[in-house]
């Protein structure tokens, strides 16, 4: 290639930065030392350098807990233009997290660079596994014009630019890696006089993508840094930031995508990392839930120590996001780091879960002993049903104002829990602990005829002093020699379900009462349900039956009725963690060897069967197929009906003891089903019942849903990210399958039928397998219309958040009045995404999940309201009505993301 004429090539240095993979994050982290102590000292030699640092913040925090000396050096050459930090904290897997977990995750990276010394602003996107369709909307909610991506461009792309529309209309100009993130990775490392001709083969592949302009040579890979300076006529060094703030801002005349993007067109998007390590994937939902819609509201509407719930919080955050990481919460890495990503998202709930102690402990103590106050996450009024330990001889509950609480007993439980004899009363102070013995608060204690008894319960009475039950011991033990019965009684307490109603965002009180004569024992309040009887479940919405298979038939009340229901269907995996791919000689089992049925309980609020059945599963994969020895496997599923739901909600759970298999969930459709719908990261997408190929890989149209699933009229409410597949044989009816569990041991074959090359290194995964309990949380839930008519988003909201009982734990006496909710919210397909304190005023993140214009209606004690960005920078004011509460009126495009500061008193 002559020199001359050799078109300019820019060139940018980077790296592709696992932060945990096939090793755990503090093994990769070594090698992250070194290459980038090499690259700031390439830096500091030579003043024309440049590197991009993969988009993301915590790769450069991690080098800095090591390198805290090269801070200085490091921030000066981000200040500087030269070093590319941020904008995203971690480089999330767009499908296996919330939607607000992606914003934070950029909110943090954005907040992180800054610091550092400036932010890239482009939405780099290298190498997740697919984009979900609101991207678009948060790049650009977070002030991002540009986004840069790689996987899930479909075909009819056929240039290195392209306008992506989002879910709501937002359009951002978008940059197509062509060839990868790592496009001139071989480029500039071979011989020098090689070069000329390296670099005319790249031009060849490169330009019928980017026909006129400079082309970008993306000069990095996976863990590693540039080993030369790629200098030479033609080249010019820069960072990404600099390549795309040369490019055009518009989008005229450029390919239109709309929506998600998950072809396989031009790249794998590895589609089986949807399910596996599918616990993981249940416990980071729960972890998510606990954050984002209890811990931060709560602290929030009812701070009990601000400065420590905003720590608390920072810290569940940040391990949320760290989670969140394409090779993380995927579960396509090793044991190791599957090891890591679980104690961290333990740690994100639990963190999450002592900040919803310590306001949960503000509300009991102002809250009678006995008596029970109860939160609604939800910005609508709730009624919906709660389980309460109440006295025994108050078993009742009635509402602030003395209106009777439906409730329905459900057991008693024992009072006995430990009798001991000492030869040394004293001896008993050993085993207490301040106030607790057996786990359980000490509420009284007596001493009669050589027997010392203690009555403990879930919290210590108001009045209790270790002090004075010493005293009464040491009297005890002076009054009366040994031997002594010491007997630990827990006070005798009733459980029951109580169906109530609590304001939006707010609380109620509910005060145990005796029974009334005329009172039936087993319950109260309204016959809202006929019960089970027989092995059917009836509601008067739903009716549930079983039929000798252990499958189910529900009908509803206007006669429309699925038979079938909850087929389990196991068959055989030859895949890895990257791609399901069903053994040559497939096997598929879906009879039980036997079907038990047991009714759990019956009442006018809640009755539940419990369907056991015992399956032969082959153990493992076995020559192409799977194995002649089987495995006794017991599934067992309850099924409970609840008074005014809709909807059947499901529990499976079974011991895993196969390997090399995936399970499924089957529900049948009514007639033909074309399309699916399913709810996740702030959008409704339609899909079809395939999936664009053209790639590496079998192009398997199994897709992942987040909050719902439907199809046909029947919606499945999720609480995990949960891989579905819409299936249509010829000839037969539609199904609709969940996947419960994929096992596998492998993190990638060499050889994987459904995929052209390997993914990564083939290391073995044996606890990919998932052995020990698989237990999946669901609802069936069929519905008339489409799925905004059939308000599935508010549906999904109340299945996934349950209303939060606490009991009170406060001296006797009448409730406080109980204030009103800072906030309600309503509007057609209106959901709340987050909530919390953001510089005294109440930040509210609000999503239209609907697929037509509409408007959020936000009440409450508030005197003004700001919109802001996502990153919280507070914008112009918001018009409120004020009356005997505030309104604001907010319309809305069909999945608009607002968010919103509700500001009280003197907005200033």
């Amino acid at each position: 290639m002559n020199p001359d004429e050799a078109p300019e090539i820019v060139v940018v240095p980077h790296t592709h930065w696992d932060r945990e993979w096939y090793l755990p994050f503090q093994r990769f982290r070594l090698g992250l030392v070194r290459m980038l102590d090499a690259v700031l000292d390439a830096m500091t030699a030579d003043p024309g350098y440049r590197f991009t640092m993969d988009g993301q913040v915590a790769a450069l925090e991690d080098y800095l807990e090591i390198r805290p000396e090269r801070r200085d050096l490091l921030t000066a050459l981000v200040a500087e233009g030269r070093l590319a930090a941020g904008p995203w904290l971690i480089l999330a897997d767009e499908f296996l997290c919330s939607g607000e977990t992606l914003v934070r995750n950029l909110e943090y990276g954005m907040r992180g660079a800054a610091g550092l010394g400036g932010v890239m602003r482009v939405g780099y996107l290298p190498d997740q596994f697919g984009h979900c369709a609101q991207m678009p909307q948060i790049l650009a909610g977070a002030g991002l014009a540009h986004a840069c991506l790689w996987r899930g461009v479909p075909a009819a792309v056929d240039r290195d630019a392209f306008a992506w529309t989002g879910a709501d209309g937002t359009v951002i100009r978008t940059l197509y890696l062509a060839g990868g993130y790592g496009n001139a990775a071989g480029v500039f490392g071979g011989p020098a006089g090689g070069l000329p001709d390296r670099l005319g083969a790249f031009t060849r592949a490169m330009r019928p993508w980017r026909p006129h302009g400079p082309l970008l040579a993306m000069y990095g890979s996976d863990h590693s840094s540039p080993g030369t300076s790629a200098g030479g006529p033609g080249l010019r060094l820069a960072t990404l930031a600099e390549y795309v703030a040369a490019e055009p801002s518009g989008v005229e005349g450029l390919p239109v995508v709309h929506g998600e993007l998950r072809s396989h067109a031009r790249a794998d998007i590895l589609p089986g990392v949807l399910s596996a390590r599918i616990p993981a994937k249940r416990a980071m939902a729960r972890a998510e839930r606990v954050v984002t819609r209890y811990a931060e509201p709560l602290a929030a509407l009812w701070p009990a120590d601000r400065t420590v719930g905003a720590r608390l919080l920072d810290m569940a955050w940040r391990r949320l996001i760290a989670c969140s990481g394409h090779d993380s919460i995927t579960g396509c890495g090793s044991d190791e780091t599957a090891q890591q990503v679980a104690a961290r998202i333990a740690e994100a709930e639990q963190i999450g879960q002592a900040v919803m102690d310590m306001v949960s402990a503000s509300l009991a103590a102002g809250t009678a002993r006995g008596d029970l106050v109860v939160v609604n996450p939800s910005p609508h009024p709730r009624t919906g049903l709660v389980l309460a330990d109440l006295p025994e001889d108050r078993p009742r509950l009635v509402s602030a104002d003395g209106t009777p609480v439906p409730v329905q007993r459900l057991e008693l439980a024992p009072t006995l829990l430990d009798e001991t004899v000492m030869d040394d009363l004293t001896a008993l102070l050993g085993r207490v602990h301040e106030s607790e013995l057996f786990g359980f608060g000490i509420v009284s204690w007596s001493a009669r005829d050589g027997v010392f008894t203690v009555v403990v319960g879930r919290h210590a009475s108001a009045g209790y002093e270790y002090a004075d039950l010493r005293a009464d011991v040491l009297a005890a033990a002076g009054a009366r020699p040994g031997p002594w019965t010491v007997r630990t009684l827990a006070e005798p307490v009733v459980t029951v379900a109580a169906r109530v109603t609590v304001p939006p965002l707010g609380r109620a009180t509910f005060t145990a009462v005796p029974w009334t004569p005329g009172d039936s024992r087993g319950h109260t309040g309204t016959q809202a349900m006929s019960g089970a009887v027989s092995g059917e479940l009836d509601n008067g919405l739903l009716t549930v039956s079983v039929a000798a298979d252990g499958t189910l038939s529900v009908r509803t009340a206007a006669g429309r009725e699925l038979r079938g229901v909850g087929r389990i269907v196991d068959g055989g995996d030859a895949g890895d963690t990257y791609n399901h791919a069903p053994p040559a000689a497939d096997r598929l089992v879906d009879t039980p060897v036997w079907v038990q049925v047991e009714e759990i309980c019956s009442g006018p609020l809640v009755s539940a069967l419990e369907i056991t059945r015992g399956y032969a599963w082959p153990v493992r994969g076995a020559d192409g197929g799977r194995s002649a020895e089987t495995a006794a496997v017991t599934v067992v599923t309850r099924a409970e009906l609840r008074a005014g739901e809709p909807f059947l909600r499901l529990e499976t759970a079974f011991d895993n003891r196969c390997a090399d298999h995936r399970v499924r969930w089957h529900c049948p459709l009514p007639g033909t089903v074309a399309e699916s719908f399913a709810e996740g990261q702030f959008a409704v997408v339609r899909r079809g019942l395939s999936a664009e190929g053209g790639g590496g890989e079998r192009p398997i149209p199994t897709f992942p849903a987040e909050g719902f699933v439907s199809a046909g009229g029947v919606a499945v409410l999720l609480d995990q990210t949960t891989e579905y597949e819409v299936l249509a044989p010829a000839g037969a009816g539609s199904e609709l399958a969940l996947t419960l569990v994929r096992s596998v041991g492998y993190l990638s074959r060499n050889r994987n039928a459904y995929r052209d090359e390997p993914a990564g290194p083939q290391v073995a995964t044996p606890e990919a397998q998932c052995p020990g309990m698989i237990t999946t949380r669901f609802a069936v839930c069929p519905h008339g219309g489409a799925w905004h008519e059939a308000g599935l988003p508010r549906l999904a909201e109340e299945f996934r958040h349950d209303l939060l009982a606490v009991p009170g734990s406060g001296p006797a006496g009448p409730p406080a009045p109980e204030p009103a909710g800072p906030v309600a919210l309503s509007g057609e397909g209106v959901v709340m995404a987050a909530l919390r304190e953001r510089d005294g005023a109440l930040e509210v993140r609000l999503v239209a999940e609907h697929p037509v214009a509409t408007e959020a209606v936000l009440r409450g004690a508030f005197t003004a309201a700001y919109r802001a960005d996502l990153l919280g920078v507070r914008g112009a004011r918001l018009p409120v009505a004020n009356g005997p509460e505030a309104a604001l009126l907010l319309p809305l495009r069909p999945f608009e993301i607002a968010t919103v500061h509700l500001v009280s008193g003197d907005p200033g």
